[in-house]
């Protein structure tokens, strides 16, 4: 029985967290934590394009798989997918390219804490985009997160550990390319739509790193090897297809405000795990700037105003 108030077909955001969303939520931050380590393991035997054009494409394969065993109800028609296609050029081809290019000389702790400014970009363009109302909170929160940028990037090279400005600003662009997709996105398809959404964004993505890969690196193919194939079936499956999926489900069923404030922990698990593989250690001024960062992602997240996106407009999508 569909609960009081509720929409057939529609699910109702919990209010308080069950067990059963609190432990996917934290199995989907290990497993996009571990991401930043995985590329780096990635980069060490495939340049960033062939990596990342091999994580699209796998991504969407998975994902594939996944939209065909849950049969949604709901389909996009062809302009819906024509329009998520057109979304995985900065969601997916612009993002995972200069992330993975700027991964190659920056640790998956600082590269972490650089992507994951990505709340605070979608919090700036959510205004103009998505016709939020943004508070002091927002604000503050925002400026907060890139102080802290500021000092993990600059600062730090004061006390002898240097980050190339050059993959700094690579990361943050490749956040805002993210914001920009996420977005827009939002704005353009329904929560029901938003997995087959995502799968057309991916095929998207992952045509344009083709064609990327074709014009820049066409003679740079990395040998097949277990770590290539491992690296790659974990980016793929677990750390996209899977948990896209995961993300998609809880955004059906929780609140998206809650959702975005805990995301600080996606840096917190890449920075504990580099610091165990690869020994990555941040001085004394990049250490208050990640503190800034993930209290800003938080703030973000929990800031009046903060709510689910608004359904797209009608007749947009079927």
């Amino acid at each position: 029985m569909p609960k009081r108030g509720s929409v057939p077909g529609r699910e109702v955001p919990e209010r308080t967290w069950s067990t059963a969303t609190r432990s996917l939520f934290l199995l989907l931050s290990l497993v996009w934590g571990l991401n930043f380590v995985f590329v780096n393991f990635g980069l060490a035997v495939a340049g960033p394009l062939w990596l990342a054009m091999f994580r699209a494409g796998l991504g969407a394969a998975g994902t594939a798989v996944i939209w065909v065993i849950l049969r949604p109800g709901q389909r996009l028609d062809l302009r819906g997918r024509r329009d998520a296609m057109l979304l995985g050029l900065p969601n997916t081809m612009l993002f995972f390219a200069l992330w993975f290019s700027a991964a190659r000389t920056v640790l998956p702790g600082v590269t972490a804490v650089a992507i994951y400014t990505y709340p605070l970009w979608v919090a700036v363009l959510s205004g103009p985009v998505l016709a939020h109302r943004l508070t002091g909170r927002h604000w503050i929160s925002a400026a907060v997160g890139f102080s802290g940028v500021a000092l993990i990037s600059q600062v730090g090279t004061l006390a002898g550990a240097s980050i190339s400005l050059l993959a700094i600003a690579e990361l943050l662009l490749a956040a805002v390319a993210w914001a920009v997709g996420t977005v827009v996105f939002q704005r353009r398809f329904r929560r029901e739509l938003m997995l087959e959404a995502n799968l057309f964004q991916l095929v998207g993505g992952t045509a344009g790193l083709v064609v990327l890969t074709l014009v820049f690196v066409p003679t740079q193919a990395p040998p097949l090897s277990p770590e290539l194939l491992g690296t790659v079936v974990w980016l793929g499956i677990v750390g996209t297809a899977v948990a896209y999926s995961i993300w998609y489900y809880l955004l059906g069923r929780t609140r998206a405000a809650p959702l975005s404030a805990y995301l600080f922990l996606v840096p917190v698990v890449a920075l504990t795990a580099s610091a165990l593989i690869f020994g990555e250690r941040l001085s004394a001024w990049q250490l208050i700037g990640v503190v800034l960062v993930l209290a800003s992602i938080y703030g973000i997240g929990r800031a009046p105003g903060a709510s689910d996106p608004p359904r797209a407009a009608a007749g947009t999508e079927s």
